[in-house]
This record gives C-alpha cells, structure tokens and sequence, in this order.
C-alpha cells in the first residue's frame, strides 16, 4: 500500500511533483493510507507538515512520534487539541536530544527548545509529567525547563525531576524545599543517589516527617552530627521516626545510647545486632530499657484508663516482649489484657476468653498474633493462663511456635468478633 501511495506521488518517470500536486493526492487517500504514510520513514518532510494538520488525530500521532517530522510540523503539534499528540510529541523531542551531535544541537536548538518551552508548561499534567520522566537523566535540557517541571504543583511531574536530575545544585534543591508545597515533593529529594550535608539539613529543618524518614533511610545521604541530633530530638515525640532512625547508617555510639532512650527495646536490640556491639555495651543498653518500662508508671493509679494506658504503651511502641513479660511478672492481668487487644487487635473481652479457656494452643495464638516470641508465650501460659506445666505448648526447635500459622489463625478465627 505504501509502495503504491509513493509511486503516486513521484509518478511512473522518478518525475518530482510539487507540495500542491502531492497534497492533491493524499487528499484522495483514506485514513489508514494516510497513518501508514504519516509514521513512515521515508516519507517526505512537506508531507509530514501537511499530514500535521489532518483532521485525524491518529494521523497526527504517527506525525509527533516520526523522527523524520520537521520542526515547522512540531511547532504546530505543540498546541494540538488532541493530549496524546502532545504526549507524543513530548516523548520524541526528549528522546532526541542526547543522540543529537553538536551541530545538529545548534542547528534546531531554538526550535527544539521553544518546543519543550512549551510543553514543560502544558496544561495537561500528563504531559508534563512524560517529559519529566524522559528528561530526569539528562544534563543536556536546559536548566530554565528543569527547574520549571521541578517546580511543577503535581507530584508525578516533579519528583522525577527532584529525585534524578543532575542539574539541580545545592542551592536549587534548597531554594525547591523552602518553596515548594508538594506533598512528598521533599520525599523525592531526599531519596537523590547523593544527598549533600546542606540539603539534609534543609530537609530536617522543613519538618517534613515522610521525607526525613526517607533521609534517614538513604545510605548515601551525608548527614552532619549536629543534624542527626535534630532528627532524634524530633523523633522523640515521633514513632514513626524511630525505625528508620535505627536503621540510619553510621550511628555514633553517642547518638545510639541517646536512640536507646526512647525507642521499643526490640528496636534496642536490632541497632545491638547492626553494631555488633560488645556485650557490656549490649547489657548496658538492654538494662536501660528495662529501667524505662518500669519508670513508664505502669499500674500506677492516675487519671487515665487501662485501656487509655495500653493505647498510650503501643503507640509510644513499648509493647513489645520486655513490657508484656515485665506487666506478667508483675501480676498486672487487666493492663496486660488491654495491651494485648492493642497488639493483636482484638476486643479485650475475646482476649480475657482465650486467656480463661486455659487451651494451650489458643493462648500460643493470641502471643504469635501480638508477634511476642515463644519464651513470652510459655510464660503467659503459666503464669496468666494458669495452665498445668503438663500441657504447655513449648518452643519447637528452642524458639519457633510449635503450630502452623493457618492452625493458630484457626484457633483465633472464633474470637476475632469479640465472641
């Protein structure tokens, strides 16, 4: 078919026709002729530039993906009705731009620039977000179209921009973080395969919890002491801090012990685990954590609930293995069926039945279900359950649960209603 449209334009004798003469006779043709034609390569440029303009918005996405299109055609396209031209059009013009050699560069600079001028700004966010996706690598884009998409409202246009690009300075990521209002467009910057000791101290002085979180979690990120100190100053009032806080690469021993503080002792023994720390520094630290459980006033009489206390215990994430063996030794069964529902959560009346049926494997559940270890769950099943040391449920291997998670899901299955 296009064999045949080709040998209509250039005639039996090789005989050049003119634009007029050729546009005649794509006229006659259909729509399927004309798409085959607007996305081929050898198709002529004035051809193109006349098939930029069909009526078809098909036809003028073969037009905006063709490589061979002129520039006269993507002027016109740049403004094209239709968003998937323009989302086309967007995709070649960055595609070409590392493959073009330094004269090519200088010979449609203009053109091509006038075009992502434009298209940076475009009112349609997909567009914009297309052509932050295909230049986010680049360093050959201008710097005045790179700032403009990462200075861009919608999150999906700028964060490629904000976390990849090699044209954004120091001083461009912390004039962006002062600015900008973008949910999560600090995230972005903060996950950078480089993140320089400025810009981390720009991003904890935002306040911006997500983005901080992301800080922390980047081995790449270079982060002075002084501002590591802001982060765990802040992360006292935060939990959701603390994870990523153990988890921050090159922790001083200082900043450990200050970490150690306040974070679930689980946590404590995950940053012993990462440092490998000497045993009496381990011990040291463990001991810490215990002396903070018992000064947390557990049991104390004050103005707040059981229930609100067992809230107040997980949300600070002191619920963890120490706290429920430390409030088991002490006999604390009410604060201890509260603290429990918070972790399983489950209503503390279906916890007090499990507890009160004195069935080894559904008190083994409740404890795989709060996630506590087996040495917590034998200790329930003899000193809160009362259960005969006969029919305990021990440790299989020393510290797995002995039954299958679908078996404890099962046990627990009658009890997740509050029955």
């Amino acid at each position: 078919m296009l064999k045949n449209i080709f040998q209509r334009l250039r005639g039996t004798n090789n005989k050049k026709y003119s634009y007029e003469e050729a546009r005649d006779a794509l006229e006659e043709q259909n729509k399927s002729d004309k798409t085959k034609l607007a996305g081929h390569e050898d198709t002529k440029p004035e051809i193109l530039y006349y098939l930029a303009s069909d009526q078809s918005p098909e036809v003028r996405r073969k037009i905006a993906i063709n490589k061979n299109t002129p520039h006269q055609a993507d002027d016109l396209l740049v403004s094209d009705e239709d968003g998937e031209v323009r989302q086309e059009l967007a995709r070649k013009i960055a595609r070409m731009l590392p493959d073009l050699g330094e004269e090519e560069v200088t010979k449609i600079r203009e053109q091509a620039i006038k075009i992502l001028e434009t298209l940076a700004s475009d009112q349609l966010p997909e567009v914009r977000r297309i052509l932050s996706e295909e230049l986010k690598t680049f360093d050959c884009v201008p710097k005045h179209i790179v700032m403009r998409l990462a200075s861009d409202d919608m999150l999906e246009v700028c964060a490629p921009i904000l976390e990849y690009s090699p044209l954004l300075s120091t001083e461009d990521l912390k004039e962006i973080i002062a600015a900008t209002t973008v949910d999560g467009a600090l995230v972005a910057i903060a996950k950078r395969s480089h993140v320089d000791e400025d810009t981390s101290e720009a991003i904890t002085s935002s306040l911006d919890i997500p983005a901080v979180a992301a800080l922390l979690a980047n081995k790449n990120a270079q982060i002075r002491e002084d501002t590591l100190d802001a982060i765990i100053e802040q992360a006292t009032e935060i939990e959701t801090l603390h994870r990523p806080l153990v988890s921050c690469a090159n922790l001083s021993m200082r900043a450990i012990k200050r970490i150690a503080g306040f974070v679930a002792s689980s946590l404590v023994s995950q940053m012993i685990s990462s440092y490998d720390l000497n045993p009496d520094i381990a011990e040291d630290l463990l001991s810490r954590v215990r002396e903070r459980i018992k000064d947390a006033n557990v049991g104390d009489a004050d103005d707040r609930t059981l229930e609100e206390q067992a809230i107040s215990f997980y949300e600070k994430g002191l619920l963890d293995d120490a706290f429920i063996e430390n409030t088991v030794k002490n006999r604390q069964r009410e604060l201890l069926f509260h603290c429990l529902s918070q972790m399983s959560k489950m209503p503390p009346a279906s916890v007090r039945k499990i507890i009160g049926s004195k069935k080894a494997r559904r008190v083994v559940a409740l404890a795989w279900r709060c996630e506590l270890n087996m040495r917590t769950a034998i200790k329930i099943q003899l000193e809160i359950a009362c259960i005969p040391s006969g029919q305990v449920l021990n440790a299989k291997g020393g510290q797995d649960y002995p039954l299958s998670e679908a078996d404890m899901s099962y046990d627990l299955a009658l009890y997740d209603g509050g029955a």
